[in-house]
């Protein structure tokens, strides 16, 4: 039996350590280092979770989870599940806008993101 995959959509080495510290473990963690790039990698490994860093290269995470609603809405790819890596408090206006199923605030705290990863699964 395959690890269900997790993706990732980093351009920072230091939170796939740390996402991969704390999903590795249940999940396989794919990772993908520009937005742009999210909607492709969806499409070959079929993630259960897909965790966006907000602030990524050329599309960020708002964008990026932006195009996966869009792309469900059009029955091209299967409903996702994202979770959003925010900045600042402030910035959850911006994943609330993007549709996101949930976020957290960096610093990543492990316990919140494992918690929240299994609250947004649980409700897939």
């Amino acid at each position: 039996m395959s690890a269900s995959i997790v993706l990732l959509a980093t351009d920072a080495d230091y939170v796939y350590d740390e996402v991969d510290a704390v999903l590795g473990g249940d999940h396989e963690v794919v990772r993908v280092h520009a937005g742009a790039e999210v909607l492709a990698a969806v499409r070959d490994h079929d993630p259960v979770l897909v965790v966006l860093d907000l602030q990524i290269g050329n599309m960020g995470g708002m964008a990026a989870c932006l195009d996966l609603r869009l792309e469900e809405r059009a029955e091209r790819i299967p409903p996702q599940r994202v979770v959003m890596l925010l900045d600042r408090d402030a910035d959850e206006f911006l994943a609330k806008r993007a549709e996101a199923d949930a976020w957290i605030v960096k610093p990543i705290d492990a316990l919140l993101l494992r918690r929240t990863a299994r609250d947004v699964l649980a409700d897939a």
